[in-house]
Parts: structure tokens; sequence; C-alpha cells
């Protein structure tokens, strides 16, 4: 910057002209900073990559081959990210966490009766949740709407998605929490999730997941897990 550059002291009134500059850029590195703090684009943490996540990249360079057909769109891991640790509610209004999950390959979904997108891909978790939930795996979908708390209960209950848990958040921050970390840019998301809770891979927006193409990507993606690696 010009400003670092020593300026002739020749006059007096050069000082001043030298602070403003340099005040202005400190207004706009503390507001970069702020900015940063506020969106997640200034942490370390995630800049560098969570350790603990390396096999979650491992597993994403895996699965990169079967990411076509109906599940194109999936965008996979390039470098390790552990998500936050999002909390909802259960159909009782317990409280859960991402982290219930933990030792299992979870889908995390979320989800609102508004979005359209959201409302059809619904039968497709459910079907794969029938297809492959258990022990090594989870669909765990979280309606985040902020109004009627009965409208996501009876649209699950009149469509009979009986294999999906009925998970909660009305105040939308776990939408809020990933998109923090830019993985929610829109609705509906999906963050497949290795079972130490680190990103495998997102896609924002719907999925056919009950079709061949997701069922062979998320097979793949727990054989590890379930083979106890």
């Amino acid at each position: 910057m010009t400003n670092d550059m020593p300026e002739h002291p020749t006059t007096a009134p050069a000082r001043p002209a030298r602070r403003i500059p340099l005040a202005i850029a400190a207004v706009l590195i503390g507001g970069g900073i702020g900015f940063a703090a506020l969106y997640g684009f200034g942490s370390l943490r995630h800049a560098a990559g969570d350790p603990t996540c390396r096999g979650a990249v491992d597993t994403a360079k895996r699965i990169a081959p079967l990411v076509h057909g109906e599940v194109a769109a999936l965008n996979v891991a390039t470098s390790p990210l552990k998500l936050p640790d999002l909390a909802f509610e259960d159909a009782e209004g317990k409280a859960k966490k991402l982290s219930d999950w933990r030792g299992k390959t979870v889908l995390l979904n979320l989800w609102a009766t508004w979005c359209v997108p959201c409302r059809r891909e619904m039968p497709a978790l459910n079907g794969l949740q029938e297809k492959l939930g258990g022990p090594n795996f989870q669909v765990v979908a979280i309606n985040i709407d902020t109004r009627d708390p009965d409208k996501p209960k009876n649209f699950l209950k009149d469509a009979n998605l009986t294999r999906l848990g009925n998970y909660s958040n009305e105040k939308a921050k776990v939408f809020q929490d990933l998109k923090a970390i830019g993985r929610a840019l829109g609705m509906p998301t999906s963050v497949l999730v290795d079972p130490k809770g680190c990103e495998i891979a997102t896609i924002n927006g719907p999925a056919e997941w009950n079709s061949d193409d997701a069922i062979k990507l998320i097979t793949a993606a727990i054989a590890p897990a379930a083979a106890g690696l």
C-alpha cells in the first residue's frame, strides 16, 4: 500500500494526510474481520481443516465416481470440515444434537412445508431410510417451519412418511449454522456426514434419494463404518 511508504517530511501538514487513509484502512480491515467472524469465512479451523475429518475426505474421494445421474448435483468434500453440533428437537420437544448419531453415517436434511422441492423430496428420503436405515446409517430430516409446529407433523402423517423422525427447529438456527460455514445456500439442503460428524458431501437442492444412483452412493459411503474401520 502507498500508505506504508514514507513521505518527504518537508512540511507539517503532510502528517494528517497520512493518518486519514491509515484510519480508513483500519476501519475497513476491522469491518472485514467482523464480516468474516459473522459468516465463518475467517475461521482458521475451517480454513486449515479439522484433522479428525481427513477420513471423511478419503470417503468423499472414494465415492466421487458415483456422483452422477440422480445425485449428480452432489458436491463432495475436498478439505476436512467438522460440522457444528447442530441442536434441534424431536417430536416430543426433547433436545437433540447431531452428535447423538456419532458412530453412524448420517444424511442430514433441512426442509420446510413452504418449500415445494422439499415436500417433493420427502418420500424419497423416507424410501432411503427404509432401505438403508439401521445401525450404520440414518436419515435425519429437520423441519425449519417457524410458525405452525403442527403443519410439518401433519404433513409427515398425511404423506405416510413413517420412516422419518419428526425433528424440528422452529427458529431455523440449524440453517443459519450451516449457512455460516457455506453449507446452506437454499432449501432443501442435505449434508452427508461421516460417523465423526465430518462432511462427506453436500447438496443444495433436491435429489432422488430412493434411486439406484443414490442407494449405491450411500452404500459406498457407509461401507468403512459398517466394517468398523
